[in-house]
Order: C-alpha cells, then sequence, then structure tokens
C-alpha cells in the first residue's frame, strides 16, 4: 500500500476504519485524538488499574489494590510541534486525583519518557491561566528526577507489545 499513491478521500477512509478497529479493540474509548486514550489504554494494562467511567471527570484510573487515583495525560512529539505542555486541567481540588501519570509519545506513538507523578509535585509545577480557567503541566526532562517522580517508560514500553 503506497499512500502517497491514495487520494484523500481514500486516506480518510482508512484514517476511519483505524480509529474504528482501535476503538473495537478497546485501546481507544472516545472519538478524540487516540493520544489519549491509548495512555489510559497502555497505564491500565501495564499496572492493572481500572479505567474509570468517562463520566468521571477527576481522574481517569484507579488502583483497586491501593485506592489510588490517576490522572493520565500524554502528549506525542512531532517535527512540527515539540511541545512537552499536556492537555488542561480544570477544576483541581484537594480530593480530585492522587498521581499524575504522564507519557510523551514519539510521532509513530513509541513511547519516549512515561512517568507517575506525586499530586504534590505537580502542583508545585503546575501554571494555572485565567484566560483559559486550567492548569497547565510540562513534561520537562526535570520531572524525572524529581523526589516523589517514579519512571515507569519500561513498563509502558512492556504494554505495547
Amino acid at each position: 500500500m503506497k499512500l502517497r499513491e491514495m487520494t484523500p478521500s481514500q486516506l480518510l477512509q482508512m484514517h476511519a476504519r483505524i480509529a474504528e478497529e482501535l476503538r473495537s479493540r478497546e485501546i481507544t474509548r472516545s472519538e478524540n485524538n487516540p493520544a489519549g486514550d491509548y495512555a489510559e489504554y497502555l497505564f491500565c494494562r501495564a499496572f492493572g488499574w481500572k479505567q474509570a467511567a468517562n463520566s468521571v471527570k477527576s481522574y481517569d484510573a484507579l488502583d483497586a489494590t491501593s485506592g489510588a487515583r490517576y490522572q493520565i495525560k500524554s502528549r506525542r512529539l512531532t517535527e512540527r510541534n515539540t511541545s512537552r505542555q499536556l492537555s488542561a486541567l480544570r477544576e483541581l481540588d484537594s480530593d480530585c486525583f492522587d498521581y499524575l501519570a504522564g507519557v510523551l509519545f514519539e510521532v509513530d506513538f513509541k513511547v519516549l519518557k512515561a512517568a507517575i507523578i506525586s499530586y504534590e509535585n505537580f502542583l508545585r509545577d503546575a501554571k494555572y491561566g485565567d484566560r483559559t480557567n486550567s492548569w497547565r503541566y510540562f513534561l520537562r526532562d526535570a520531572v524525572w528526577t524529581q523526589s516523589g517522580t517514579v519512571d515507569v517508560t519500561e513498563e509502558l514500553r512492556l504494554a505495547t507489545t
């Protein structure tokens, strides 16, 4: 199959079929960009967490053994966009989640780096924006050196197989 020879219509049809196949395999759960759903899938697969229902706003997964709640975020880095800013987090309160689980994907969705970050570390480094009424957080390299952060890159890489 030569993608360059396909029409835009054929490419979009293939994209739709791929999206539906990912959903039928329960790798994605929404019609959104697959990076977020794929991140949730990988973390839950790697650690045995249970995904929260889509209607739960404050966390994405639960560790049934410890009761810990995880907000899962991802960023796919590309040649045109190397920003490590995660999607916005809104309505934070002291009881929203216990850990931020974050992953950086390479352009082809390979796991570049992944970490589980304590809520305290997240809150210390997150920046609030009045204009968007949300919190911004960047998965900078320094995150992996902080006490209270666990590098889980290998665990997530193993979950992709």
